[in-house]
């Protein structure tokens, strides 16, 4: 065990609001599923889902979840077996999810924009026994594989299922006359069932299993941003950890009293734990979103539902900022927001600040860690650029770039290492991956980052991430920042091309925000007052969208695979 669960004190929890302790209480570590019957039984009539026209109470959700706990008994699923979801923020998302632990079950998150070949890989992997999908996912990516799969049932969703009439009935229209259908008739068969008949049609299961804290909760694949995806093996110590560490870093939550929107997606770990376990461990209404691009819809449900607490990736904060009228709509509800999966630039942060008089933490997480690390401070010293400080329990370093473990002095610059009880148990059937990047108990993140004498951490860049020309390390996230930073700017993405000379160079995609226009010139010039001359872009290209994660994460690995074909063909 390493050195993070001590009492001793650290550099940054000088840094900690007040009424933070550095350390996390264990007695308040509970198996998700039970975590959220106590809440059920706290607060049984209060909202626990928003869903168009629907709410759910505490009561309702819980009587869902149970009864489909004991459908998917039925179905052969036995604690310790893996059970797929593959779903937009939905209630079935929820129920589905909660109802697999609530067995003892491990749930398997799938993106729904997955095609076939992730698909397969993962469910194969994972040896699913049961998925959870859409209408439209088994018609159109499903049911052409479904015998190349090991799982034995599937179990049908659609989107209108959980609202209430009329929206129900326009919803299904206007899926149906959708381009292409977004609700596809199934047709029945072996091993096909659908969620509401088998809700309906099962007694409710009597209580949680009893699961180990260290037994497999949740087999969350890594986003395959760089490489073929892994199931990191997280477990109900790690998962519930993370919830409570969250919990205490909100300083001014009201438990039973907050209003969350939950549009980051749950089959993401970011969206998994802040958007939906943490405001179901405290009680809180979740206001659900399946399509979180939908910038207008995010906007409303913020004004409507008077949400207090809004999770999100810097992508959408900025996409609010540029939202034609914005300056005349109310946000001023939201009280507290996370920021993470990407950097935070600072103006960005001060506009939605100014707009919302909220407060936005930055922080920090890996799917390896269920995922938040850090977080800067929700009332103390919050610093640009820094993801923060490690949550209570948690401890880092930064370690040589080369190798060892040994702790590198404040402003070195070094590999980030993690340890703490919400890191992964390894990688599912992957010993040799889980011993590179545990060591010791350490969680060797591949981040290349530093320390400040204060103890905030800074990322600095990826290892894998890192552009070398001329000799020079060049960290894309610095030039993304940069880039953004620039009015008319909303996105930016960095990539090293191969160059014979510089033995790589810079290029950089850029999305120009609605109503702004701006020229290649202008904004190389622009890098050249911000950036040392080497650092700057030789190539700057305009693209409409860039490529994203099903978090919204920009997935540079993808335009250098683009970059490359198109230098191929040429």
């Amino acid at each position: 065990m390493s050195d993070a669960t001590n009492s001793s004190l650290k550099p940054w929890h000088q840094a900690y609001d007040a009424d933070v302790s550095p350390q996390l209480d264990p007695n308040r570590v509970t198996p998700l599923a039970q975590t959220f019957a106590t809440t059920a039984e706290k607060y049984p009539d209060l909202p626990a889902i928003v869903f168009m026209n629907r709410r759910m109470t505490y009561r309702e959700l819980e009587a869902e979840i149970r009864c489909f706990a004991a459908a998917l008994a039925r179905l052969g699923v036995e604690p310790g077996m893996k059970v797929a979801i593959q779903l937009p923020n939905l209630p079935q998302s929820v129920i589905a999810y909660y109802g697999a632990l609530y067995l003892g079950a491990q749930a398997v998150m799938t993106n729904p924009l997955y095609m076939e070949r992730e698909i397969e890989h993962q469910w194969q992997d994972a040896e699913c026994h049961v998925a959870v999908v859409t209408d439209y996912l088994f018609e159109q990516r499903i049911r052409s594989i479904r015998h190349e799969l090991p799982v034995k049932h599937f179990v049908i969703a659609t989107i209108p299922d959980y609202m209430r009439f009329p929206l129900n009935w326009l919803a299904r229209l206007k899926l149906r006359r959708s381009s292409p259908p977004t609700l596809q008739k199934v047709e029945p068969g072996a091993g096909i069932h659908f969620m509401p008949d088998l809700i309906r049609g099962s007694e409710p299961l009597a209580r949680p299993a009893e699961v180990d804290l260290d037994d497999i909760a949740v087999l969350q694949y890594t986003g395959g941003t760089t490489g073929v995806s892994k199931g990191a093996m997280l477990t109900h110590r790690n998962l519930s950890s993370n919830v409570r560490q969250v919990e205490a870093w909100f300083t001014t939550l009201e438990t039973g009293r907050e209003t969350f929107l939950s549009c980051l997606p749950f089959f993401h770990v970011f969206g998994m734990t802040v958007a939906m376990n943490f405001p179901l461990a405290v009680g809180g209404a979740m206001v659900l979103m399946p399509d979180p691009r939908d910038i207008k819809g995010l906007i409303g449900n913020i004004s409507k539902h008077r949400v207090t607490v809004f999770p999100a990736v810097p992508a959408l904060f900025n996409s609010i900022n540029n939202y034609p009228g914005i300056e005349r709509l109310d946000l001023t509800s939201v009280k507290a927001c996370i920021s993470g999966s990407a950097p935070l630039p600072a103006d960005v942060r001060q506009r939605f600040e100014e707009l919302s008089q909220s407060t936005i933490m930055e922080g920090f997480g890996l799917t390896e860690t269920s995922p938040v690390t850090h977080c800067n401070p929700m009332r103390g010293t919050r610093k640009d650029g820094s993801i923060g400080v490690p949550l209570p329990g948690t401890d880092a370093k930064i370690v040589p770039l080369a190798g060892g473990l040994e702790a590198l002095p404040p402003g070195a610059e070094g590999e980030l290492a993690i340890a703490g009880p919400q890191v992964m148990k390894g990688y599912w059937r992957q010993p040799e991956a889980t011993a590179e990047t545990i060591h010791d108990g350490w969680l060797l993140t591949g981040d290349i980052a530093k320390m400040d004498e204060d103890g905030y951490f800074f990322i600095v860049g990826r290892k894998k991430d890192v552009i070398i020309a001329g000799g020079y390390n060049i960290y894309p996230d610095e030039v993304d920042d940069v880039l953004m930073s620039h009015p008319a700017v909303i996105e930016a993405g960095t990539i090293g091309l191969p160059d014979k000379k510089r033995g790589e160079t810079v290029k950089s995609f850029v999305v120009i925000a609605q109503g702004q226009s701006v020229t290649v010139e202008d904004l190389i010039s622009y890098c050249r007052q911000e950036l040392a001359a080497y650092k700057v872009p030789r190539q700057i290209e305009f693209r409409d969208e860039l490529p994203k994660s099903g978090a919204l994460k920009i997935l540079r690995r993808e335009l250098r695979d683009q970059e490359l074909a198109k230098q191929a063909q040429s």
